[in-house]
């Protein structure tokens, strides 16, 4: 599974991308969560399971959305105060939303 998480630099999406992998192997799922920033993100989608972006984002977030369902990649914004997420669990219950599969 690759989950790419999206922020305006590619900072911040670091620390949640990090903490999503150690929530992610702390249940036994082998997911590769990726950091991008806005401007390469789209490239990156083509081989994206799933897309996170940060809300901070703002105007760019429908661009994100319309480049990830042309590629029929499910994303979701993540809530405002994510940081806050330092296990990552909250990360991750967005991504098993968005992919039933790895439930």
């Amino acid at each position: 599974m690759r989950i790419i998480v999206i922020c305006g630099a590619g900072a911040s999406s670091t620390f949640v991308a990090t903490r999503l992998r150690r929530a992610a192997k702390a249940v036994g799922l082998e997911l590769d969560a990726c950091a991008s920033s806005l401007a390469a993100s789209a490239e990156m989608m083509g081989s994206a399971d799933a897309v996170l972006v940060g809300s901070h984002v703002g105007d760019a977030l429908d661009s994100v959305h319309a480049h990830a369902r042309a590629r029929g990649v499910p994303a979701a914004v993540l809530p405002a105060d994510i940081a806050h997420d330092r296990e990552g669990t909250i990360a991750l219950g967005i991504v098993r939303e968005l992919i039933p599969r790895i439930r």
